[in-house]
Formats: structure tokens, sequence, C-alpha cells
């Protein structure tokens, strides 16, 4: 059973994240430029919350271009949800789809490790399935 560690190391340790007092605007600007659809919130103590995508998708449609201007710390999600690097992916999976959100952050305590994606995840376990299907399809044919 896959762990969070081993989709870590696979995906590399590249860790991309805003501080409260980031504008929308630069948040919004550094999803583009790294390609990620989420930013962990860190202060000098650590995690303090998350912005995604739909977050601010969200935000920009109820209260229009004037966020842009305005502190990720008035809209970050606060009570984040985070798991260890020892969490099967599954259980990953299974809270994702319970709490119907695309990202969750890893903590080993109060350190902050990164952050996994749906998409990661799946990626990950179709690659291990196909590995298993190769392995089993060479052992049934006997081309060990």
């Amino acid at each position: 059973m896959l762990k969070v560690k081993e989709l870590l190391h696979q995906k590399g340790n590249d860790i991309f994240y805003v501080s409260p007092n980031t504008s929308m605007r630069a948040a919004i600007e550094m999803l583009v430029e790294k390609k990620v659809g989420a930013l962990p919130v860190l202060n000098e103590n650590g995690l303090v919350g998350i912005i995604s995508e739909r977050d601010m998708i969200r935000f920009l449609a109820e209260e229009s271009e004037a966020i842009l201007e305005m502190q990720v710390e008035i809209f970050m999600t606060r009570n984040v949800v985070t798991v260890s690097s020892e969490t099967p992916l599954e259980e990953c999976m299974q809270i994702m789809i319970n709490r119907n959100f695309r990202h969750l952050l890893v903590k080993e305590g109060n350190q902050f490790q990164g952050i996994i994606s749906m998409r990661d995840m799946v990626k990950i376990l179709l690659s291990d399935r196909d590995v298993l299907i190769q392995d089993l399809e060479k052992y049934i044919t006997g081309s060990r």
C-alpha cells in the first residue's frame, strides 16, 4: 500500500507557498507561474491556512476584482486538514472525496512537508497498478 512519503519522493520536494499578508493578485500570479492549484499559507510559526484556485474564483465571483489587492489571510481556509507522510494514499483519497477538496497538506508534527493533489495520487496509483499488471503477466507467462 503506497503512502504519502512515496508520493512526495516521486513528485519532488518543491514547496510553493504564500504568507498571510500576500495579496490575492500575487497569490493568483504564483498559482499560474508554478502551475499549481493551491498554495499553503505559512507564517513564522508554520502552517496557518490554504488558498486554492477554487476559493479564489468563488471569492472573485462574490466580491468582484476588489479582492485582488486584499490579503490572502482574509480568504484562506484556516482549519486545514493535514495528513502525515505515513498516511496511505487510499486514505488520503477518501478524505478528499468526503471533504470535497482536491489538495491535502502534509505535516510531521508542526513541520510542513508538502502538498499533494488528487491528480498526484491518481498518477502514482495508476503507475503502481501498471507495474503490478506487468509483474503478473511476467509471472503467468513465465518470462521473469
